[in-house]
């Protein structure tokens, strides 16, 4: 299948393809995809609630985490935060299998990374009831000290080491599905990222439920199905979602007016536009753009 808008991960040092975010709601550090937009991509992700509280939807599954509990998130997989505490904030460690492999058909690779990268894997929350949950909890808050402490000679060393470790005591304690699941689950996923691609590369103009359906060779009525299933929404309003969040994302960055940007991202009518902007935003296009400037400033 084609993944060309799964996220491409920039990260710092592309000899060293591992990358630390911090978010809020309102900041990511480094600048990055941020809160509350359904993504994939293939590296491995570890997330840390450093504070408040947030609820992370994994293939279509909710997962509330508090202070100081984490979830590892497989390659691939579907996630979005859906919701963090107004005051919350969360790291997310995302960095290759490779990383964990030392080196093609290693047999690290072949016995304790691809087993589990390629299997029924969704996801683990790590909430720190037994023993090896502290100790992998203890080694992520090890790691973001290290990510925000100016950087040493060694470090890259270091954070790989404590990856390792975490890696092993990870599936030291966990147990696979069976592998038909793991077949059926991974189809369900692939058909839902051809149509969210779909969406996310043609949103700027008219888009039908025929065509969205198309792109997967499904019927309509199982898009539809398969949208409520994993995202929770119709594919029309998912369209509609995603159309606000890339107008507030120009209400932020332009001088574009309010007509322009409605009809940048696929409304044919200004009205219709306000009048969803609204409902999601739970302002208007204006109020919108003027407590963003408000916020920036403020920050």
């Amino acid at each position: 299948m084609s993944k060309q808008l799964h996220e491409t991960i920039l990260y710092p040092d592309l000899s060293f393809p591992y990358i630390m975010y911090t978010h809020t709601l309102h900041t990511s550090i480094p600048e990055g995809r941020g809160f509350s937009d359904l993504h994939w991509h293939e590296e491995l992700q570890i997330t840390l609630v450093t504070k408040g509280k947030l609820i992370i939807q994994v293939n279509g599954i909710n997962h509330e985490l508090e202070t100081g509990q984490a979830i590892l998130i497989n390659k691939g997989i579907l996630h979005v935060t859906t919701q963090l505490t107004h005051d919350g904030q969360y790291v997310s460690f995302n960095f290759p299998e490779k990383l964990l492999a030392f080196h093609t058909d290693s047999a690290m690779e072949k016995n304790y990374v691809l087993p589990y990268t390629n299997s029924s894997l969704v996801s683990l929350v790590i909430k720190g009831d037994a023993e090896w949950e502290k100790e992998v909890l203890d080694m992520l808050w090890e790691m973001r000290k290290k990510f925000n402490m100016k950087k040493s000679w060694g470090w890259e060393y270091e954070i790989s080491i404590k990856t390792v470790q975490l890696w092993f005591a990870l599936i030291s304690n966990i147990s696979l599905s069976p592998e038909e699941a793991s077949k059926n689950t991974k189809r369900q996923q692939e058909r839902l990222q051809l149509m969210l691609s779909f969406i996310h590369q043609n949103y700027s103009r008219p888009v039908t439920l025929q065509e969205i359906a198309d792109v997967a060779h499904l019927s309509v009525s199982e898009c539809t199905r398969c949208f409520k299933k994993t995202v929770h929404t119709t594919p029309y309003e998912y369209l509609i979602k995603y159309r606000i969040k890339k107008s507030s994302e120009l209400l932020i960055s332009t001088d574009d007016t309010i007509t322009e940007i409605a009809h940048k991202v696929g409304f044919n009518h200004v009205n219709h536009f306000i009048q969803s902007f609204k409902k999601y935003q739970e302002r208007t296009p204006k109020d919108f753009r003027k407590y963003r400037a408000e916020v920036d400033i403020i920050i």
